[in-house]
């Protein structure tokens, strides 16, 4: 898991930001048609996944308590997710991380660690 200190240095209202820009960024990606089309929706969808993050980086269980545990893997089986949509996924990360530290107060000490989080999860994540 990435270390606490993010969460600590940027809060809910950073990762969500932080978040809502990878979203943006999945929405003109080669993947983007498996996340809401309308923008409005698109944010949304990714204010909730920041629930997810926050507890990720260290933060309390936000997700969990709104929507219950997180079972990333089974409320993705109906995506069909190969080393294709994996890629993607990573790259609409890597533009938010490189500037994280200066955009969302992300500390960079922890930024190699949640890379390799990152890694790790998307791997994880793959069903097809």
């Amino acid at each position: 898991m990435p270390d606490p200190a993010i969460w600590h240095a940027m809060g809910l209202k950073k990762i969500t930001a932080m978040v809502q820009e990878v979203y943006l960024n999945l929405g003109r990606s080669p993947i983007a048609h498996l996340f809401p089309p309308d923008q409005t929706e698109l944010l949304a969808a990714a204010t909730k996944s920041a629930l997810f993050w926050a507890t990720v980086c260290g933060g309390p269980p936000l997700y969990e308590q709104q929507f219950g545990p997180p079972r990333m893997k089974a409320r993705h089986l109906k995506f069909p997710i190969d080393e294709a949509a994996r890629q993607s996924w990573l790259a609409c990360w890597e533009p938010v991380l490189a500037k994280a530290t200066q955009n969302y107060d992300f500390p960079a000490p922890h930024l190699e660690g949640f890379r390799t989080y990152l890694l790790d999860f998307s791997l994880w994540m793959v069903n097809s």
